[in-house]
């Protein structure tokens, strides 16, 4: 009998490992502004693509002269980014963020440059 339940347990532990294949196996990876990069002008990069929750933005850039910072729509609108968001940018220069489901707002926080098209709005549905 105890050989019976080790089986089914094997079984289902099979199949949640093959459903948790296949959601990952569906997300996709974007390089941000491809070739060219994370820099100014962005802003219209993800016009015509369609972007789901799971999905990875790949951020490519130099560090010395520009970070992503995930931001609300009032701050991304106005490019006044608030000192919070500013300490939880990303500044590797190949960060990589997961999509959440709905709008998700990006910039870059040093000077001008957001003012400079260096940000992207991306709906993930």
């Amino acid at each position: 009998m105890a050989k019976g339940r080790g089986s089914a347990v094997v079984a289902a532990m099979v199949v949640c490992l093959l459903v948790l294949h296949c959601e990952i196996a569906q997300a996709a990876t974007y390089a941000v502004g491809d070739t060219g990069g994370w820099t100014f002008n962005v802003v219209n990069w993800p016009r015509g693509k369609t972007f789901k929750a799971g999905d990875v933005l790949e951020f490519n850039y130099n560090p010395k002269f520009h970070n992503v910072v995930p931001v609300d729509a009032g701050s991304y609108g106005s490019c006044n980014i608030p000192q919070d968001a500013i300490g939880k940018a990303f500044t590797s220069g190949k960060d990589h963020i997961t999509l959440k489901k709905g709008q998700n707002f990006f910039v870059c926080s040093f000077t001008d440059h957001c003012d400079l098209g260096m940000k992207i709005s991306v709906d993930a549905v």
